[in-house]
């Protein structure tokens, strides 16, 4: 499978988490919109669009079987995490479980980044 030694069914998982994960995350920064502590979750929205990004730009190039995936996957695992960390910080629904998924995201981007 050209460039990467890692499985089909690791990279389809991944991109599905990455999809999932991008997903959730723009979601939940439509929801934080509506929360009225706005002012406290600015943090928040900008890395949860910086996490739907870079899922979804993870998914392109693991698409492509780019050089680089690897490399963009262990950066989409860090931002997701972080995003899980920021996300923690706010009890509502919408924030919890976006963090859960941020996290199995995180997973699944270092198993293809290794």
């Amino acid at each position: 499978m050209g460039v990467l030694s890692t499985s089909a069914t690791t990279m389809d998982n991944c991109i599905e988490l990455c999809v999932k994960c991008a997903r959730a995350c723009e979601e939940c920064a439509t929801a934080c919109l509506q929360e009225q502590d706005l002012q406290a979750r600015v943090k928040c929205l900008q890395i949860l669009n910086d996490c739907a990004q870079i899922c979804l730009q993870a998914t392109a190039y693991m698409a492509r079987n780019s050089t680089f995936s690897k490399q963009h996957c262990q950066l989409c695992a860090e931002i997701c995490e972080a995003c899980a960390v920021e996300c923690e910080k706010f009890k509502d629904t919408h924030c919890q479980e976006c963090a859960k998924i941020c996290r199995e995201c995180a997973e699944a981007c270092r198993n293809m980044a290794s």
